[in-house]
């Protein structure tokens, strides 16, 4: 069996002497691992870091094997990052995000929502609210999406400011009213088309404490996984713009 797909390079583990296992994020086949022989060499390293964009092809005989990737490099960004700390932080998060994932499932949209956070990483501020979005997005994946479209109470569009920490519904100011100390902030980007102008920190924090109580509720917790440090790592580097 054989394909050739697109990717952005989530992880490389070391395999035997001189070769290393690849975990990519392919446009088409989701996450996949593959291994690579001679990766650990100096031509090959470089290019098998995470952020790096690739074209794989992959040979097996059967589907279910491990496989053997060749690879080909298409951009390459990982060598500007490497003293860019919340960056590096960054990208240690979303390879544990992907990680969640079930392997070989494809996942276009994120696919392409990681391409445009890995080619923006040297931009903090936008970068965090792409990785927001990002974080949304991998809810609605795993089937825990949140609804910010009206509010649960009323059916308003307009004037969308708390989310419900349970239902994960969008909640109006007048009707959050009376429980604005138990519900969410919204922020307001989240509810907007994505912006080449990022928003102000306080609201890509708020982002964050939102994204992170339902990860931690819904998938980190049930699945007995702790918050990524990365994670805590990135966010206080945005909470220091």
């Amino acid at each position: 069996m054989e394909w050739t797909d697109d990717a952005i390079v989530i992880g490389v583990r070391r395999h035997g002497e001189s070769s290393v296992i690849l975990e990519a994020m392919t446009e088409q086949r989701g996450r996949h691992a593959g291994l690579v022989r001679g990766g650990r060499s100096s031509k090959l390293q470089p290019i098998l870091q995470p952020g790096n964009s690739v074209r794989l092809t992959w040979r097996a005989r059967l589907e279910e094997h491990l496989g053997n990737y060749s690879v080909e490099i298409l951009a390459m960004r990982a060598g500007r990052l490497i003293d860019n700390a919340a960056a590096l932080a960054a990208l240690t998060h979303l390879g544990a995000l992907t990680h969640l994932l079930p392997e070989r499932d494809p996942h276009p949209a994120l696919y392409h929502a990681l391409g445009a956070i890995v080619s923006h990483l040297e931009d903090l501020a936008l970068s965090a609210a792409l990785i927001a979005r990002f974080e949304l997005m991998l809810l609605g994946d795993l089937g825990f999406g949140l609804d910010l479209s009206e509010c649960a109470a009323s059916g308003a569009r307009e004037d969308l400011i708390y989310v419900s920490p349970k239902s994960g519904r969008a909640v109006s100011r007048d009707a959050g009213k009376p429980y604005g100390d138990r519900l969410l902030p919204l922020p307001e980007f989240l509810t907007r088309a994505a912006s080449a102008e990022p928003p102000p920190p306080p609201e890509l924090v708020a982002a964050f404490r939102l994204t992170q109580h339902f990860l931690n509720r819904l998938v980190f917790e049930p699945r007995g996984l702790p918050e990524p440090e990365a994670r805590e790592r990135f966010v206080g580097a945005v909470a220091r713009l």
